[in-house]
């Protein structure tokens, strides 16, 4: 035995639930009404932000705006592969720069004041370079240079030498 349409519509009226279904249905096509509104501010929004993606200010297509794109990037790749080359070069050339340097000014005969006598040492970061000893006395001023490779001299050094030395690789006593 089944319910005929008419037999459930008549019930609804006479239980009185035509209104609070009405009610409901209207209450749901409300929401639905809101909610088309919301999807289409948002689809309005989207196609603006679409044209001004693909138009532009001044009319240049999509197509054109990428290739430019590309080739700047490929014209700023190339220049940093380039800049990454020349500072490779520029510290492989600094190696053998003078980078350290250890002074000790001193009097070399009790006679003479003011410390005119130095001791110069000039290395570069693998510690080769060479000790510059200047000595002036009342006859006249005497340079003599000694050559260092790693850190080592094969001349033995005065004491004021050996101090630049160690100020230039850094192991000088504060």
């Amino acid at each position: 035995m089944g319910t005929t349409l008419s037999e459930i519509s008549l019930w609804l009226t006479e239980t009185g639930y035509s209104v609070i279904v009405a009610g409901v249905l209207a209450i749901l096509l409300l929401i639905v009404m809101i909610l088309l509104i919301v999807q289409i501010v948002k689809t309005g929004k989207l196609k603006n932000r679409l044209d001004k993606f693909l138009i532009g200010n001044d009319g240049k297509s999509l197509e054109k705006d990428i290739i430019e794109l590309y080739e700047d990037n490929k014209f700023l790749k190339n220049t940093t592969e380039k800049n990454k080359k020349d500072i490779k070069d520029l510290y492989k050339k600094m190696e053998s720069a003078y980078q350290k340097m250890g002074l000790v000014k001193y009097d070399a005969f009790n006679q003479m004041g003011g410390q005119l006598s130095f001791s110069l040492a000039l290395l570069d970061e693998n510690n080769n370079g060479f000790v510059l000893n200047s000595v002036h006395s009342a006859e006249g001023c005497y340079s003599y240079t000694k050559e260092i490779r790693h850190g080592e001299c094969k001349i033995s050094l005065g004491q004021e030498e050996a101090e630049a030395l160690a100020i230039a690789i850094g192991e000088a006593e504060e």
